[in-house]
């Protein structure tokens, strides 16, 4: 049920990448303006997750999650009746508000039927609903712009979103907090202030905050960016740049969430860095097929480039939440989800497709592509430093602070 919810979630917020050509052409657009489109909705979704993520740790999670179905979804289908940039553009930033409370509660949810030994592999089939909702909002949105318009998909896509909510109220269903965790589930809950300075001064997730911002700025740049450079560059249709942009990246990534989540569990078995270490090789391995994405003047090499970095995504992507959730209390796992997602896209996502459509009047749109790449080795040198320096302490901390009783959670502290 939360995989249906979180394809209609990625689905919406995609679908106008592919018509970036048509929306340049109705409302006379610079590279900017539709780089800011990206943005706009990137800004309201990350200023809105801390007050996302500290609702959802005080309120039924299945309240929060059908309550942002309903409201994203009229959302989008409103996008449809749009006449100008202003109006699409406050529309986008809107839709960003809606959504910022779904990942909160889903991924404490999860969390809570999800011990250590399967969270990594729970997450990763979640996220992998992720890909599936890029693809299929992208490839729609395409679609049915070259047959009816780009209205008409924003307006079916709201729709069946909003169907979908009705539907669940009867079958989803909410489980006490620190259900999969027994040593920590009757801990006294910390006030708000607390518990988000409690948060913020664990130096293991102010470190995988950082690695969010650089992983996200290079997602956000080729999900942004990749439809329309594929159109220039090989003279494709808009339904084919789309299907290219988001297919093959998005299937490789769904192979890779699968592998990173049971690949991860194996080793936490082992070592407590086992989804850190894997995370690292995501980002470090998709490092030179960002390179190549903005550098082939190959279609066959490009797709290869785009499947091998969405496979290597997928990867990191399935232990995002279940790498910080090893060393925060589940009572504030939906307050870390809304801080991780708010420096993520605030900086990350929210930066990427505004810089790279500057940086494009200069560079060119391919080698903006490729430069990003860095933000690569940046998260991956991070990666390396946190769970070396600082996730042992931290790991320690949570269980000498907040379970007094941890006879049940033996943990091997060592590499």
């Amino acid at each position: 049920m939360l995989w249906l919810i979180c394809f209609f979630n990625y689905a919406d917020r995609q679908a106008i990448f592919s018509v970036f050509p048509l929306l340049q052409r109705e409302f006379s657009l610079s590279q900017i303006q539709l780089g800011l489109l990206g943005s706009a909705f990137a800004w309201i979704y990350g200023l809105s997750g801390p007050v996302a993520g500290i609702i959802v740790d005080r309120i039924r999670r299945k309240t929060a999650i059908l309550g942002g179905l309903q409201f994203w979804s009229i959302i989008c289908a409103i996008c449809a009746f749009s006449r100008s940039f202003g109006q699409l553009l406050f529309l986008r930033a809107a839709e960003g508000l809606g959504e910022a409370i779904y990942y909160p509660a889903s991924t404490s949810l999860i969390s809570d039927y999800h011990g250590s030994k399967t969270r990594s592999k729970a997450l990763g089939i979640l996220v992998t609903s992720v890909y599936a909702g890029t693809v299929g909002g992208g490839l729609w949105a395409a679609v049915m712009a070259e047959r009816h318009g780009w209205r008409s998909s924003f307006a079916v896509l709201g729709a069946l979103g909003c169907l979908l909510g009705i539907v669940l109220i009867r079958f989803l269903k909410e489980v006490p907090r620190g259900s999969a965790d027994p040593a920590l589930m009757n801990v006294r809950r910390k006030p708000v202030g607390q518990e988000v300075l409690t948060i913020l001064r664990t130096p293991t997730v102010l470190t995988l905050m950082l690695v969010f911002i650089c992983a996200n700025f290079v997602a956000l740049v080729l999900l942004t960016w990749m439809p329309a450079y594929l159109y220039g560059k090989f003279h494709l249709s808009l339904a084919q740049a789309a299907l290219m942009a988001t297919l093959y990246p998005q299937v490789g990534s769904m192979c890779g969430a699968f592998f990173g989540g049971y690949l991860a569990d194996k080793l936490s078995e082992k070592t407590v860095r086992g989804r850190m270490i894997t995370q690292m090789i995501g980002v470090v391995g998709g490092f030179p097929f960002v390179i190549i994405c903005g550098f082939s003047a190959s279609m066959p090499l490009t797709i290869a480039a785009l499947i091998c970095w969405g496979f290597l995504k997928g990867m990191y992507d399935a232990n995002i939440f279940a790498s910080v959730f090893d060393v925060v209390h589940p009572a504030a796992r939906g307050t870390t989800s809304g801080f991780m997602n708010c420096i993520g896209w605030m900086i990350g996502g929210g930066t990427a497709p505004v810089a790279i459509g500057l940086l494009s009047r200069h560079l060119g749109l391919g080698h903006s592509i490729a430069l990003s790449a860095v933000a690569y080795l940046v998260a991956g040198a991070l990666l390396l430093f946190g769970m070396v320096r600082l996730l042992p302490r931290d790991l320690a901390a949570l269980l000498g602070r907040d379970g007094s009783n941890c006879g049940t959670m033996s943990v091997d502290l060592t590499l």
